[in-house]
């Protein structure tokens, strides 16, 4: 698993967010979480989130730069991984407060959709024009565009035996089997359990992760372009019901989007193992635990434990499960190693970020944060533009390859700086737009207050919590 993934955030990265304005609904459990001043930012959530994207980038890149760089480092630690592991913990810290704090499905669903999609577009848009001057290429796609359309228009592309287009988008797939999920729990009144979830796929990926099978659907029964027809729409189906009514159909609606969504990801992944994904999700809950904890909803003392926990089991599903490949003793160790550090040094630098949320970081870490989500899907062409000039040669010395590789970076990132000021910030800011006028228009779509619920208890602690 090379890649990265970019967790969106909605609007608690943009110009507006506060940070942590939910307020908790069981003030009798729980004390009210702290408010700051509007306009404040999650300062460290950008830093983490330009690290783990630059990280990203340097995986990418140094297939074809800094190639001897790239096999010393990667026998103990694997940069790919790296990233993906922090984007998805930053990802389940802040999408459910988000939703939280919306207190609106309809509007976390108009947000997600102006969040991601108009980027999302572009860079597919982007690789088809490149691909069309022959500076790139489809991976495959333009085989059955049929099928792939389909496989990639809820950017599920990667459970749905797609190709994937820029190759990153895989991990979508990813965020979006989350949004479900999370949209269902919600409506359902039992979101709040998150503990129990990552506890759940954590435990899940070690006992059945390395016996579920890849793309089963799609290639038992031999109708990739039919089973992602089927998967749209009930997912398309489920989400109208969510968005547009409430009561009974409102909880089918999301019951059926997040079950296809969880059944596809068991069933029909791509790209990375079952025991992989089940462990994402485990991860991405383990966010929301901390996010919880740190709001004062949860108690350190269970969120801890359950969070060594989470990444213990995701470290023995690895070293297990990765046995079934049949390495030589050699390459199983550099395999278990890397592993290994690359999960420790992930949680590390989650919780190095935590230690240190309220301080004010450089203004040039965090704008890299703002601008991931374009760094994360645009990086990829670049580097096959790169690739496929063929007048380049990529036979440089290493002084020359590290300049290449700063050119490399100050291209890219200016890039995204502009795709971020003119596609992704005022569709941010039409997404608010829209939302507000849909409560003007059909009434506001709010969740009643929610009960205490109680959480496995991993630490003693003599009340309940509510998570």
């Amino acid at each position: 698993m090379a890649d990265g993934v970019y967790a969106g955030d909605a609007d608690m990265t943009g110009r507006n967010a506060v940070e942590s304005a939910f307020v908790p609904e069981t003030p009798q459990t729980a004390p009210p979480a702290t408010k700051v001043a509007a306009g404040a930012r999650l300062g460290w959530l950008d830093v983490l989130r330009g690290v783990a994207a630059l990280c990203v980038v340097f995986d990418h890149l140094s297939f074809y730069l800094l190639q001897h760089v790239k096999a010393d480092v990667y026998q103990w630690f694997n940069l790919g991984d790296y990233g993906v592991f922090v984007f998805f913990m930053i990802s389940g810290y802040i999408v459910p407060a988000s939703l939280e704090r919306k207190g609106s499905v309809r509007t976390f669903w108009v947000s997600r959709l102006f969040r991601l999609y108009p980027l999302y577009l572009l860079a597919v848009g982007l690789a088809l024009i490149l691909a069309k001057v022959h500076l790139g290429g489809l991976r495959g796609e333009d085989s059955d565009p049929e099928t792939s359309v389909l496989s990639q228009l809820l950017m599920m592309s990667n459970v749905l035996d797609g190709k994937n287009l820029p190759l990153v988008v895989w991990s979508l797939s990813y965020e979006m089997v989350f949004y479900l999920l999370l949209t269902a729990l919600f409506v359902a009144r039992i979101h709040r359990r998150s503990s129990w979830y990552a506890l759940a796929f954590a435990a899940a990926a070690v006992a059945i992760g390395g016996f579920l099978p890849q793309a089963y659907f799609s290639h038992t029964l031999n109708a990739s372009r039919l089973v992602a027809l089927a998967a749209d729409a009930a997912v398309l189906a489920g989400l109208a019901l969510v968005v547009a009514r409430r009561g009974v159909p409102r909880l089918v609606g999301a019951a059926l989007a997040a079950l296809v969504a969880v059944t596809l990801l068991a069933f029909n992944g791509g790209w990375i193992w079952p025991w992989e994904a089940l462990s994402i999700l485990a991860l991405m809950f383990t966010g929301t635990v901390l996010y919880r904890a740190e709001q004062g909803q949860y108690p350190w003392s269970r969120a801890i434990p359950v969070a060594v926990a989470v990444f213990a089991m995701a470290i023995a599903a690895g070293i297990w499960h990765s046995r079934a490949w049949g390495m030589s003793a050699g390459a199983e160790g550099t395999w278990e190693r890397t592993w290994f550090l690359t999960l420790v040094l992930a949680g590390a630098t989650f919780a190095f970020g935590m230690a240190f949320r309220h301080l004010r970081w450089p203004r040039a870490l965090t704008w890299l944060g703002l601008i991931s989500y374009s760094l994360y899907l645009l990086h990829p062409l670049l580097v096959q533009v790169y690739y496929s000039v063929p007048w380049l040669d990529r036979h440089h010395p290493f002084a020359l390859q590290v300049l290449v590789v700063v050119v490399f970076l100050a291209v890219i990132i200016g890039i995204c700086s502009l795709t971020y000021l003119l596609v992704e910030r005022p569709m941010q800011d039409l997404g608010r737009r829209v939302a507000r006028w849909a409560d003007a228009t059909f009434g506001p779509d709010r969740a009643p207050a929610l009960a205490p619920v109680s959480e496995p208890v991993l630490a003693r602690h003599a009340r309940p919590a509510t998570d």
